[in-house]
């Protein structure tokens, strides 16, 4: 499957990613788009509006997994910013979670 081939076999991003994590393009994202692989390039196009992991993986058509990888990898080298979510307690935030499982159910 050719989008294990682009994570090199890898299910897992190198740090812990959120599945309701949001995820924006940085301006280096937007100038360096051209010259990236097809499903960096389709995320960089898909971030310019602010989308959750879960977004990401479905809008690309790819397993979850794929698309932390392919975020958690993005957002190393600064392609894409990587905005947690968390309160006090680390926990997410119920109003996170009902706008990500509503934009999850218009898919």
């Amino acid at each position: 499957m050719r989008p294990y081939a682009v994570t090199g076999g890898r299910t897992r991003p190198r740090y812990q990613l959120a599945i309701e994590a949001l995820v924006s393009t940085t301006e280096r994202g937007r100038r360096e788009s051209i010259g990236l692989i097809p499903e960096h390039r389709r995320i960089c196009e898909l971030c310019l509006e602010v989308r959750s992991v879960a977004e990401v993986a479905a809008y690309i058509g790819v397993p979850l997994g794929v698309a932390r990888v392919l975020v958690g990898d993005m957002a190393e080298v600064g392609l894409v910013q990587v905005h947690q979510p968390g309160n006090v307690e680390g926990q997410p935030e119920v109003t996170l979670l009902e706008r990500v499982l509503s934009g999850l159910r218009k898919l």
